[in-house]
């Protein structure tokens, strides 16, 4: 009898030795995020900026019913993920003034609304653009040392969870400002090869497991369709869509060859035909408006022009994909992050 204890035990060390050699790790120690207003969870509200949501009625839906600076009525993918990834409800925004230590320990996310991967897109809107996002991540893992010790922060880099979402407001807005010196198309992979050398650079930060979102239709969001898809059929903006596909055709292969080139684990995160199934099927959803934003009339509110002094906020946000005329709803966000992590939660276990 204990010869077969003795026999056991080894085979499970030797089993635990193979799935760490793997890569494979039952936990995630926290959730690092990098990108724009779909990940932001406040760190847009201390800054000198237009791009602010940190009022009413922003989220009403949220717990305690009170703005944080989060661009929906509730909470965001960042929050949702690191749910689901059993760490917390809500992922704290490293600019928080009130930031303690130990809130680093889950993670944070460094997103800001209204940046790029260009950097004119953060010029233009003054953000914090994703490059100087990678400097207060060196940040972080300095402060996690300094209060913790070089073994968690290793820990960290090692296992933790890095996401990287963005490209909406470069397709949407810079590109009229490139124009001068792009096409749709070049522009497009300007922006994919821009993304992978941001992976490439946050590799060599230490971070061993990294996804990054695909672009979004964002040529469907409310505020598209209202300036360029016609005054009475609010059509989705094509071409803008069609530059969405160009960036993701380019980004693809390119995570894919860094995923064999590098050690860890990279990869593509397909957001954009979960969203476009949600917009143009949205009663299989469970949602009764696609083409419209619940705050204000939907057509044009977004930040400022989204305030509690507009009388025609809807009432039930859960029954609309998006909150103002640019960001899905709380419950459109659920909806996808159920589906993506379906998908793709294995790849970092």
């Amino acid at each position: 009898m204990k010869f077969q204890m003795l026999w056991l035990g080894l085979v499970l060390i030797a089993v635990k030795t193979y799935a760490a050699k793997q890569g494979k790790n039952t936990t995630i120690p926290a959730l690092i995020v990098f990108g724009d207003s779909i990940m932001d969870t406040g760190n847009n509200n201390g800054l000198h900026t237009i791009l602010k949501c940190n009022f009413s009625p922003y989220g009403k839906d949220f717990p305690g019913g009170y703005a944080t600076g989060r661009f929906s009525d509730g909470r965001v993918p960042s929050d949702l993920i690191a749910e689901k990834l059993g760490l917390t409800k809500t992922l704290p925004a490293y600019m928080s003034p009130n930031l303690k230590p130990e809130d680093l320990l889950q993670g944070v996310t460094f997103a800001s609304g209204g940046t790029g991967y260009d950097p004119l897109t953060a010029k233009i809107m003054s953000v914090i653009s994703v490059w100087d996002q990678l400097t207060y991540f060196k940040q972080y893992i300095a402060t996690i040392k300094q209060h913790f010790g070089e073994e968690k922060a290793q820990n960290i880099l090692d296992h933790s969870f890095f996401l990287v979402v963005s490209s909406s407001n470069d397709l949407a807005h810079t590109f009229l400002a490139q124009s001068y010196k792009y096409d749709r198309t070049s522009y497009a992979n300007f922006l994919a090869d821009s993304a992978a050398k941001f992976v490439r650079e946050l590799h060599k930060l230490g971070a061993q497991k990294i996804g990054v979102f695909s672009a979004v239709p964002v040529g469907c969001v409310p505020l598209q369709r209202t300036m360029f898809g016609g005054l009475f059929t609010r059509r989705c903006n094509k071409p803008l869509n069609k530059m969405a596909k160009q960036f993701n055709a380019r980004l693809s292969p390119a995570l894919d060859s860094l995923d064999k080139e590098l050690d860890g684990v990279i990869f593509y995160i397909d957001v954009y035909d979960t969203l476009l199934d949600i917009i143009q099927n949205p009663a299989k959803y469970g949602f009764e408006v696609a083409d419209r934003g619940c705050c204000g009339k939907g057509t044009l509110a977004i930040s400022y022009l989204c305030n509690s002094l507009n009388p025609f906020t809807c009432s039930n946000s859960s029954a609309y994909v998006f909150w103002d005329s640019y960001h899905p709803t709380e419950r459109a966000y659920q909806v996808i992050v159920d589906k993506l992590l379906t998908k793709y939660l294995s790849k970092i276990y």
